[in-house]
Formats: C-alpha cells, sequence, structure tokens
C-alpha cells in the first residue's frame, strides 16, 4: 500500500530552506537589450583577441579592474576613466575591463553583486541580473569591452552576449562542467592555472574545450536543454600562481610554453600580476608586470597579455553594515589605485614600443 512519507522521511529538499523562481534570460535581456555600441565594441574586441592569440596582431591584452564589482556606480566612474586610458595606449594594447560578478569561495563569504547585490545576506539575485548586466551594458556602450570570470554554468545565458573576453577561474579549471561550458562560449577564453599551480591542469583544460561537447543546459526561455558545441579554439594559459608560489618568471613562462607547444597548442600565455603572484600584496603586482614585460620586450611571444587588479582607490576594506559600504574601494582582495593603474599601463606601452620584432 502507498503512503505519503513522513516529515521525517522527506527524499528531497531536506536542507532547502526556501525556493524562488527567476525571470529567464530572455526576460533580463528584454528588460535591458544588447545596444548597437555595445555589441559594436564587444564584437570588435573578441576579434581583436582572436586576431591576438592567433598571431595576427602583436598588440598586448589589458586586464585592469577591481577583483569584484559591488558598486555599479563606482564601476562605471571607473570604466569611464579606463576607456580614456585605453584610447591613449589602443595601437600598441587592447585594454578589457575586468567587470567580476560572481566570486568563487574557497570556503564562505560574499560570493558577488549578481548573489547578493545588497552586500547583506538578502541575495536578492532576480536584481543582481539585472544590476549585472545594466552594468555590462553600459561600459561595452562606453566602447569599454568587458572581461569577466564565468563561474555558474547558467549565468552566461544571461550575460555572454556582452563579454569580450571571459575566464575559467583556478578553482574550476579542472571541472568538466566548465570545460565544457567553454566549449560553448562565443568570446575568447583564458583558463587559470588551480591553486595549488599545476600549469598542466590549465593546458589540458585547454585542450579539453577546444574539442566538441555535448551537455545539459538552460536555454534562453529558462528551459532544461540539450546542448551540441563546435569547440572553443580561441583558448589560452593564464599563470596566476599557487601555494608553491609565484610562476611569472621566465623559466616558468618557457616551461608553459614548451608543454603547449608539445601538445600542439597554440602557446598563449595570460601572466596575472595579482593572486598568488603577487603573494596577494597589491603593490607587489607592478614587480610581476614589470618582469612580464620584461621576458615580451627580450622577445617571449608566448606572453600575450597581463591583468591587473586595479579600482579607484588602492587598498580593500570590509563590508560593514548598509550604507557604510564605500563606493571606489575593494571588497575584496586588495586593489591598486587609479594614480598606479595609470602610472603602469603607460609604462608598459613605452616598454612596448622598445620589444624586439
Amino acid at each position: 500500500m502507498n503512503r505519503k512519507p513522513k516529515d521525517a522521511e522527506r527524499l528531497e529538499d531536506v536542507h532547502i530552506s526556501s525556493f524562488s523562481t527567476l525571470p529567464t534570460p530572455a526576460e533580463v535581456k528584454r528588460d535591458y537589450p544588447v545596444s548597437a555600441a555595445a555589441a559594436a565594441t564587444t564584437a570588435a574586441a573578441r576579434q581583436a583577441i582572436r586576431q591576438v592569440l592567433r598571431r595576427e596582431s602583436n598588440r598586448f591584452v589589458m586586464v585592469a579592474g577591481p577583483c569584484s564589482v559591488h558598486h555599479p556606480g563606482g564601476a562605471l566612474d571607473y570604466a569611464r576613466r579606463l576607456k580614456s586610458l585605453a584610447g591613449a595606449v589602443a595601437d600598441r594594447m587592447l585594454v578589457v575591463m575586468r567587470v567580476y560578478v560572481e566570486k568563487p569561495r574557497t570556503t564562505v563569504g560574499w560570493k558577488g553583486l549578481i548573489y547578493d547585490p545588497d552586500l547583506d545576506g538578502s541575495c536578492d539575485i532576480a536584481k543582481g541580473l539585472h544590476l549585472a548586466r545594466r552594468l555590462m551594458l553600459d561600459i561595452a556602450g562606453l566602447g569599454l569591452p568587458v572581461g569577466t570570470e564565468v563561474l555558474d554554468p547558467v549565468i552566461p545565458q544571461y550575460l555572454a552576449d556582452l563579454i569580450a573576453w571571459g575566464v575559467i577561474g583556478a578553482r574550476t579549471t579542472e571541472s568538466q562542467t566548465h570545460r565544457q561550458l567553454v566549449s560553448g562560449l562565443s568570446m575568447p577564453t583564458g583558463f587559470k592555472n588551480p591553486t595549488d599551480g599545476n600549469i598542466r591542469v590549465a593546458i589540458e583544460a585547454i585542450t579539453t574545450a577546444a574539442a566538441p561537447h555535448s551537455f545539459l543546459g538552460v536555454t534562453s526561455e529558462g528551459r532544461s536543454g540539450f546542448f551540441r558545441t563546435t569547440g572553443n579554439r580561441d583558448c589560452h594559459l593564464i599563470l596566476r600562481g599557487g601555494t608553491s608560489g609565484p610562476n611569472y618568471g621566465a623559466e616558468h613562462v618557457a616551461y608553459g610554453r614548451v608543454m603547449m607547444e608539445k601538445l600542439g597548442i597554440p602557446a598563449n600565455i595570460m601572466i596575472d600580476c595579482s593572486h598568488a603572484n603577487s603573494g596577494k600584496s597589491a603593490e607587489r603586482q607592478a614587480d610581476v608586470l614589470a618582469d612580464a614585460l620584461k621576458q615580451v620586450a627580450a622577445g617571449e611571444r608566448a606572453i600575450v597579455g597581463a591583468m591587473l587588479e586595479s579600482y579607484l582607490r588602492p587598498g580593500r576594506q570590509d563590508i560593514g553594515a548598509r550604507g557604510t559600504v564605500k563606493p571606489d574601494i575593494s571588497v575584496t582582495d586588495e586593489c591598486i589605485g587609479w594614480e598606479e593603474t595609470e602610472s603602469l599601463v603607460r609604462k608598459a606601452y613605452e616598454t612596448l614600443g622598445k620589444r624586439k620584432r
């Protein structure tokens, strides 16, 4: 005889305290449709990055921006400054703004603008999705390309048409789900080495993402779907250091380059000047960038770009009570300030003018 299980015998949702529906990707896109200016910026930047990766251009890709976006107004202020700087160095550098709206956590902590836009644990994800899309739309509309980490496999359906460059972070590079996801993404994407510093894992991820895959996902209409991909051949390696120490030096770059060449992968490497490469010290990012540029100037063609964690004011702040969080200082990793950012980018521009052909 069938009987309804008692609460103590529940087999599903045992640890779910609440549930709510979200607007579909199509609905959010209808609320904030891609503009002609944003579409043109995104398409042009994707093509420009592909040209760098395919050795059709010798521009240097510079990804700069806050560790995470917590205040759209502050991020737009930064974007306007970065756009002006990008124009001044455009013949040698392609500047992409780091617009991270999701944050992976090693344990617990604030998970980003999408998940908790009010920074108070209320987790109004519907609001966060709208804020993130509008912000990316505004930044791309300025003519500044957007770069971001792809974390949750559903999120690209909401934002991908505004992303010029993607990255898979150190904690998810080994994930088969993310490798398959990248195989279907429309933008060039970098894979960071894992937190232990293992470069091979990230290189294997590039190989995997270049192949066709079939997997489950969510459609723009919010329904479960089955996706087949062609593979994404515009991927590259990002060296970010690891528990064993930094890995931006010439010996590490050469090791990565040789390994990629042996596996038949284009040897394209970006240097993350933050994280383990800087010992999480913002002021040491300048040394990492200087070393990478010295290698480029000496003829190292495998290094195609660099990443800086940079914001309006230097340092970081803790998330406090509502209304006490400043809009112009990072709430996650510490960043360099705008003045140093501008100085480093202009120095990089000068160094790139001296590189061997």
